[in-house]
């Protein structure tokens, strides 16, 4: 692979779909699996350090306890996510083993990619893994999330392991090879975008909003994870995964979708708040402070107009102007009770309120980073 489309990418993250690996009447596609740890073992000859987003494992504990098609009740999709995730591992194990490579088990839920200290802990031992050779295959830990605490996708959880761990470029192999400016198998006047520079409310508008009822739900959470990646300076790859040697192919030219990493990466720890999916509440703010917000300034008491939510010091809130639109998210210096009992109020006021000496801020700047609004640049076919 050196020398090609993927040669200078250092930390690889993989993501791979469920349909690619496992056939709902046969399992697992182990054929296939094996030519996939081909090209993981080819990049990592290459001295590329890789990382695989697996899912597959309720889909395979389904054809092993024989499940009949249809949905599934919460317990039903557990149980089989609990017997499908020991198949998967032995797979993994198996196939990488070939090539002398140790696979290592990552089982990760929401809250431990939200949860600071779970999050530190959870990029601590997938370094750990890198460092030793190993390839850490992580999954949703669907055996004990509950809805509440799901991500619901492995897009979104690829993406934020690939900012967890620093990588240089998030590959989605999937179904489709590439973002389209609509649904190719319903519009024949989809045009293929082969480079997104920049991800602006077009191109998200291309996978459909997230409460539209005619949103690809599919793509629209390929875009979603790579707002999270390329924000924090990472590529993103979409590219078909319905051939052998997936990977190779896209080294060598195969149609693919890149969305290119911001210019401007917000650092880690900035990354890590701007990653975050489940803010736990949410603070409305006027058009001053939304001004002052974009000058680079922090988020004053003076300029919060209501408070929605309940959440501590320290917790991530989404910060939200007057016409009701995200700007920026932050982690918040007071409580939500505090947060109400001051809003609107000049600084040298607050102490008087809360009966003790107290921070300037309600977001200071260090801890806070601007969302994704639109850009500069446009797609190009």
């Amino acid at each position: 692979m050196s020398g090609r489309v993927m040669a200078h990418y250092r930390r690889i993250v993989i993501k791979i779909g469920s349909a690619l690996l496992v056939d709902g009447k046969t399992g697992l596609k182990r054929a296939w699996l094996d030519r996939l740890s081909d090209d993981i073992a080819a990049l990592k000859r290459d001295g590329v350090e890789v990382l695989v987003v697996s899912s597959g494992a309720i889909a395979l504990g389904r054809t092993v306890l024989k499940v009949p098609a249809g949905a599934l009740k919460l317990e039903e999709a557990q149980a089989a996510a609990a017997v499908g995730q020991i198949g998967l591992a032995g797979a993994w194990t198996e196939s990488l083993k070939a090539h002398d490579i140790v696979a290592g088990q990552i089982l990760l839920t929401l809250q431990n990619t939200e949860e600071r200290r779970q999050y530190l802990n959870a990029r601590a031992t997938l370094r750990q893994l890198l460092k030793v050779g190993a390839v850490p295959i992580i999954n949703e830990n669907d055996t004990i999330a509950t809805s509440e605490i799901r991500y619901g996708d492995n897009d979104r959880l690829a993406a934020r392991v690939a900012t967890m761990i620093g990588a240089d470029l998030l590959v989605l192999l999937s179904d489709i090879d590439g973002l389209y400016t609509a649904p190719p198998h319903l519009d024949p006047n989809a045009r293929f975008l082969a480079e997104i520079p920049a991800i602006t409310p077009e191109i998200e508008a291309m996978a459909g909003g997230a409460a539209s009822e005619l949103s690809r739900g599919g793509m629209r959470t390929k875009v979603e994870a790579g707002k999270i990646a390329t924000g924090s300076g990472c590529a993103m790859i979409i590219a078909s995964g319905k051939i052998d040697h997936p990977l190779r192919a896209i080294a060598e030219g195969a149609r693919h979708s890149i969305f290119h990493a911001s210019s401007t990466p917000v650092s880690a720890r900035k990354t890590w708040i701007a990653g975050q999916l489940l803010p736990a509440g949410t603070i409305h703010i006027d058009d001053g402070a939304a001004a002052a917000l974009k000058r680079g300034n922090s988020l004053l008491a003076a300029g919060v107009t209501g408070v929605d939510g309940h959440f501590s010091r320290g917790d991530t809130v989404a910060i939200v102007n007057q016409q009701g639109g995200e700007i920026a998210r932050g982690l918040s210096g007071y409580d939500s009770d505090e947060a109400r009992m001051i809003a609107g109020q000049k600084s040298t006021g607050i102490e008087a309120i809360l009966g003790y000496p107290a921070r300037a801020a309600m977001v200071h700047r260090d801890d806070l980073v601007m969302s994704v609004q639109k850009r500069e640049g446009s797609a190009h076919a």
